[in-house]
């Protein structure tokens, strides 16, 4: 598609083109074809359709030279530079410029109806082009008057984060409770079950060797010269039917 340069773009070209002298218009409904000659073509030679920026110039030349016929700068289309007839779609009527501000009105055909048609859409996309163009020049211009939304921070500037619903760990959470009843609790390392130490005021001291000898003496006492060897000897002789040997052993017999 054509820049706003100084350079021409190809749009469109066809090797052969009729020109027609036409007569002036008869009325405000159109130019018709019937009423030219076309059988009789003023001119035939090349047309081609460049672009140089928003403009599109319309170009008859000799097929063979290259040497320009006539021209038509064309600035909108459709517009009064080129106008469609009423009666064919091969032909249009074409207002040409000499260059000097002298224009005329001629005849344009083509011998095949896809190349009218070529012509056609060449012109339509180029102005289409145009139109684009323009609504993004006046977007970008409304852009640039509009003021920019500075969302940078100001020196010494600072925002505040608040983070909702986060809790920290109660740090004595991790401490075992007492355990009920004053028993203390397990040691660590401690394997699940182990029985727990009693209390300090449960524990009693081992018996001595008085209580020991106090729950060996279930009758009178033995005389202290004379131990018995075998503690245990006097229940032989608790059968014994003499009432002396009963107490001589310490044994009352019931």
């Amino acid at each position: 598609m054509a820049e706003d340069n100084g350079y021409e773009s190809v749009l469109c070209v066809k090797p052969e083109v009729h020109v027609y002298r036409i007569p002036p218009r008869a009325s405000n409904r159109g130019y018709r074809a019937a009423d030219w000659k076309l059988d009789e073509p003023t001119w035939s030679g090349r047309m081609k359709i460049t672009s140089k920026g928003k403009i599109a110039i319309i170009k008859l030349e000799d097929k063979n030279t290259g040497e320009l016929f006539a021209q038509a700068p064309v600035e909108q289309y459709p517009g009064c530079v080129v106008e469609a007839v009423t009666d064919s779609s091969r032909y249009f009527v074409v207002r040409i410029e000499d260059g000097n501000g002298r224009h005329a009105f001629i005849g344009l055909g083509f011998a095949d109806r896809g190349d009218s048609f070529d012509f056609n859409v060449a012109l339509q996309d180029h102005f289409k082009w145009v139109k684009q163009e323009g609504e993004f020049a006046k977007l970008e211009a409304s852009q640039s008057t509009t003021p920019k939304l500075d969302l940078g921070f100001k020196e010494g500037q600072t925002i505040k984060i608040s983070i909702g619903n986060i809790k920290k760990k109660d740090a004595g959470s991790a401490k075992s409770r007492p355990v009920s009843g004053g028993l203390l609790p397990p040691p660590p390392g401690a394997k699940p079950g182990t029985p727990l130490a009693p209390p300090v005021s449960q524990i009693t001291a081992p018996a001595t060797q008085t209580n020991t000898a106090a729950l060996l003496d279930f009758g009178s006492p033995v005389s202290a010269a004379q131990p018995s060897s075998d503690m245990w000897g006097d229940f032989t002789s608790a059968g014994s039917g003499s009432s002396k040997d009963a107490v001589r052993s310490g044994w009352v017999q019931f």
